[in-house]
C-alpha cells in the first residue's frame, strides 16, 4: 500500500510502498477514505526538516542527552553514522482519518463491525495512507447522515470540545477565541453551539473573515480586540478565553488576562509561552487551565494502547467521546464543518498539497487528501508482502534470516550485529506496523517486508529466525519457529512463566530441521559473550574453589506505565532484563542453581518491584549476589560485576576495563573503541553453530535454568522466602 512519510533531513514529502498493518490487539484495519492534513503541525514537520542540524538539536533539547550517551559509548563517528541514518528513515504524517472497517480484532468486536464507516486520531495510527491499524478507543462510528469529509474533523473536533469544557462554560456566558487556525474556528463554531456569545480574534483578516463565516458574533485583529472584548461582554470582560494560537511569544496569554473578566478562566490549547507576570493572573484571580489534546486518555497507554476505557460516572468525557460528541453535533447540524474544507487533492498529489501549504497558509483550512478506497477494499489482504530489492540478493549458499519485530533494539543492535556475521543473507522483516517494517528494509537491504508472521514460517528459504518483538510475544513465535524446523534466536526474555517454558521444552524435543538434525534455540544472553567476560571467565577456569560473586547493575528508573512493567506484556523488569544477570551467574559458576532468596525495597510511589537484591545458592557451593536497582543515578555508570574465589579477585567496571588480581599480580583490560556487550559476538557464535554444525553456544538445559532461576527470583520476591530449584 500507498504512505505518505517525510524524512528529517528532507523538506519533501514523498509516497512509499510499504506493507498493509497487521490487525494488532485491540486494534481494527480501516481503508482509508479521507485523511486531514493539519496545516500547523505539519507544516512544523517541513520546517524541522529543512532547519540545520544545529537548529534541530535546539528544537529537541530531549535528543541531547541521548545523543551525549551515546558519543561517550560508541564515539565520534559511530554515532555520527547513527544519527545520519535515523534522519534519513522514513516518518510518518497525520493524525487525522476516516474510512471503513476492513477488520476487526477479538477485542474489538463488540464495538466494532467490518462494514462500519469510522473516523479515526492518533499520531503513528490514523496516518496519511491507504490503510491504517487504529486502537478501538481512537475510534468512533460515523453517524449516517455525515460524509467521510466531515467526519475527518473528528480528532480536531475533539481538541477544541476539550478546551470548551475545561473552560466549563455556559449558556448565555462570553468567550474569546485567540487564534482563528482549524481548532481556533472549531471552537468559535463549538462554543456558539453551547449557546455562548463568541469573539474571534487573529492577526490576519482571512482568518477574521472565516470566524464571522462560522456565526462568530464578533471579530477583531489584535490592536482592537481589549475593545471588542468591551463590546461582547460590558466592562466586566468575557468569562473564558481560549488560546488557540501557536506562538513562541506570550502575548496571547497577556491579552488573555487583559480582556477576561475577573474569576474568569484562561484556556491553553496551542502552543504558547505561558511565562506570564503573577500580577495579571492575581489581581483577576484567573482560573489558568492547560487544556491536554483530545482529553482525558490521552498519552495514556493503558488507555490508547491497550483500550481500557475510564469508567463513564468518574471520568464523564474522554477522548473518544469528545470526538462522538462533536460528530453528533456535526451531524445535528450545529456546526458546520464542510465550510472549513479549502483544499481537496489525492494522496498522489500530496507533495503540491504540502508545497501549497507552505506557501499560501493563511488560506489553508480544512486540506484533505481522498484515497481509492473502492479499490483497497476489494483487494484486503493482497498485499501484505511487499518485494523489496530483492534483485540484489544471491541467497544460494548462505544462511537465510528472517526477522520478526523491527523496533530500534533491532535496528540499532541485532541487524548491525547480524551483518558483520559472512555467509549470512537477510531476507524478511516482519513487523506489525508496514512503516518499521519499511524502515529496517530501506535501511538493512531486506528482500521482502510484511506485516504477516507467515511471510517468514512459510518460506522454506529462511532458515533462522531472529525474534526481537515485545515480550508476551516472545513464547507463541519460539513455539511456531520450531514447529517450521527453523533455527531461533530470541531476544530475552524466552516467555513470560513456567507454563509457557513448559510447552517451549515439549516443542523443543519434538522439533526437528528439514534435514533432520536438532534446530538451535538461543536467547539473548549476550553478557557472557562480551570479551571481557570471556577474558574472566579464561581466569575462572583456572581455579578449583567455589565463587562468590556480586553483579550490581544500576539498572535506572522506568516508569509504571511503560509496556516493560506491564506483568502481561513485558513481564516486569525481574524477567524481562534480571535473566541476563542470572544467565552470567550460570555461565562463571559453570555450576546449576539450586535455591534463590530475593528482598527488596517497597515499591515507594514510583517503583515496581525492580529495586531488589537476589541471592542465588549454586550446587557447587558457589554464591551469587544480584543487585537490580531503579533508585540510583545511572551517570554512576551501570553495571559492576565483582567475583573472588580461589585467592582470586577480578572487577568488571561497565564492561570498559576488567581488573585481576592473582597471586599479588594484577592485570588489567580496557576495551578500546566502541562499548561491547557481547551482541556482535552472540550473534557470530549462533550463525557459527548453524553454519558449522556444532552445538549451541548456550546448552538449551541452562537456557531452560536460567528461566526457572528468574521466575524463583520473582516468585521469593512475592513470597518472601526461599525457592528451591
Amino acid at each position: 500500500m500507498k504512505q505518505l512519510v517525510q524524512r528529517a533531513n528532507n523538506k519533501d514529502v514523498e509516497i512509499i510502498e510499504v506493507a498493509e498493518p497487521s490487525c494488532g490487539r485491540g486494534q481494527i484495519i480501516v481503508a482509508s477514505e479521507v485523511s486531514l492534513i493539519s496545516p500547523g503541525t505539519e507544516r512544523a514537520a517541513r520546517s524541522f526538516a529543512e532547519a540545520s542540524l544545529l537548529s534541530k538539536v535546539r528544537n529537541r533539547p530531549d535528543l541531547v542527552k541521548r545523543v551525549s550517551t551515546m558519543l561517550l559509548q560508541d564515539g565520534l563517528s559511530h554515532t555520527f553514522r547513527k544519527v545520519s541514518q535515523r534522519m534519513s528513515l522514513p516518518e510518518a504524517l497525520g493524525y487525522c482519518v476516516s474510512g471503513t472497517v476492513m477488520e476487526v480484532s477479538p477485542e474489538t468486536s463488540t464495538a466494532f463491525a467490518t462494514g462500519d464507516r469510522v473516523a479515526c486520531s492518533g499520531a503513528g495510527y490514523a496516518v496519511h495512507a491507504e490503510m491504517v491499524a487504529v486502537p478501538k478507543n481512537l475510534s468512533v462510528k460515523i453517524p449516517d447522515s455525515l460524509s467521510f469529509e466531515e467526519a475527518v474533523f473528528a480528532p480536531m473536533g475533539a481538541i477544541a470540545t476539550h478546551g470548551l469544557r475545561q473552560a466549563g462554560i455556559g449558556l448565555g456566558e462570553s468567550v474569546a477565541v485567540i487564534g482563528l487556525g482549524l481548532v481556533g474556528l472549531l471552537s468559535v463554531g463549538l462554543a456558539l453551539a453551547a449557546g455562548c456569545r463568541v469573539l474571534g480574534i487573529d492577526l490576519h483578516p482571512q482568518r477574521l473573515e472565516a470566524a464571522k463565516k462560522m456565526g462568530a458574533h464578533l471579530v477583531a485583529s489584535r490592536e482592537n480586540a481589549k475593545r471588542a472584548a468591551v463590546d461582547l461582554s460590558g466592562d466586566e470582560g468575557v468569562d473564558a478565553v481560549l488560546i488557540c494560537a501557536d506562538s513562541q511569544s506570550n502575548d496571547p496569554l497577556q491579552l488573555a488576562a487583559a480582556i477576561a473578566r475577573s474569576r474568569g478562566t484562561v484556556v491553553v490549547v496551542g502552543a504558547v509561552d505561558i511565562n506570564v507576570g503573577r500580577d495579571q493572573l492575581y489581581h483577576k484571580e484567573l482560573n489558568l487551565k492547560i487544556s491536554r489534546s483530545l482529553g482525558p486518555g490521552r498519552y495514556d497507554s493503558n488507555y490508547e494502547e491497550d483500550g481500557n476505557d475510564y469508567p463513564y460516572e468518574y471520568v464523564r468525557w474522554t477522548e473518544n467521546r469528545n470526538m462522538a460528541t462533536f460528530l453528533d453535533l456535526a451531524a445535528s447540524g450545529k456546526i458546520d464543518v464542510k465550510q472549513l474544507i479549502t483544499h481537496r487533492y489525492k494522496l498522489a498529489q500530496a507533495s503540491e498539497a504540502y508545497e501549497m501549504i507552505n506557501r499560501r497558509s493563511l488560506d489553508c483550512l480544512g486540506v484533505l487528501l481522498n484515497y481509492n478506497a473502492e479499490t483497497r477494499r476489494d483487494n484486503y489482504k493482497v498485499g501484505q508482502k511487499v518485494e523489496f530489492g530483492s534483485s540484489v540478493h544471491q541467497h544460494q549458499g548462505k544462511l537465510i534470516v528472517g526477522l520478526l519485530g523491527a523496533g530500534g533494539f533491532a535496528q540499532s543492535t541485532l541487524i548491525p550485529a547480524i551483518q558483520k556475521t559472512e555467509c549470512v543473507e537477510l531476507k524478511t522483516v516482519v513487523s506489525g506496523g508496514g512503516m518499521s517494517a519499511r524502515r529496517a528494509a530501506e535501511r538493512f537491504n531486506f528482500s521482502v517486508m510484511s506485516t504477516k508472521e507467515n511471510e517468514i514460517w512459510s518460506d522454506d528459504a529462511i532458515n533462522a529466525v531472529i525474534i526481537a518483538t515485545r515480550h508476551n510475544l516472545h513464547f507463541n513465535q519460539v513455539i511456531d519457529a520450531l514447529e517450521c524446523g527453523k533455527h531461533v534466536f530470541v531476544e530475552k526474555p524466552l516467555c513470560l512463566n513456567a507454563e509457557q517454558l513448559a510447552e517451549i521444552e515439549t516443542a523443543y524435543s519434538r522439533a526437528k530441521t528439514p534435514l533432520g538434525g536438532k534446530p538451535i534455540l538461543m536467547v539473548g544472553y549476550n553478557r557472557r559473550f562480551a570479551p571481557l567476560i570471556t577474558k574472566l571467565k579464561c581466569c575462572l577456569d583456572q581455579t578449583s574453589e567455589p565463587l562468590h560473586i556480586h553483579y550490581k547493575v544500576n539498572a535506572g528508573f522506568v516508569s509504571r506505565d511503560h509496556w516493560t512493567q506491564d506483568l502481561s506484556e513485558g513481564g516486569g523488569r525481574i524477567v524481562g532484563e534480571v535473566c541476563h544477570f542470572v544467565d552470567l551467574l550460570n555461565f562463571l559458576t559453570d555450576s546449576r542453581p539450586t535455591q534463590v532468596f530475593a528482598c527488596g525495597i517497597d515499591n515507594v510511589q514510583r517503583y515496581s518491584n525492580d529495586n531488589i537484591v537476589a541471592n542465588v545458592l549454586f550446587e557447587n557451593g558457589s554464591v551469587g549476589l544480584i543487585t537490580y536497582l531503579a533508585c540510583g543515578d545511572t551517570a554512576a555508570g551501570k553495571e559492576s560485576l565483582e567475583v573472588h574465589g580461589n585467592g582470586m579477585s577480578a572487577f568488571l567496571n561497565d564492561y570498559v576495563s576488567l581488573q585481576v588480581w592473582q597471586d599479588g599480580s594484577p592485570k588489567k583490560y580496557v576495551q578500546k573503541g566502541v562499548l561491547k556487550k557481547g551482541h556482535a559476538e552472540e550473534m557470530r557464535s549462533f550463525f557459527n553453530s548453524i553454519l558449522n554444525n556444532e552445538k549451541a553456544p548456550i546448552a538449551f538445559e541452562n537456557i531452560i535454568m536460567s528461566s526457572l532461576t528468574t521466575f524463583a527470583i520473582q516468585e521469593s520476591l512475592l513470597k518472601k522466602k526461599m525457592i528451591n530449584l
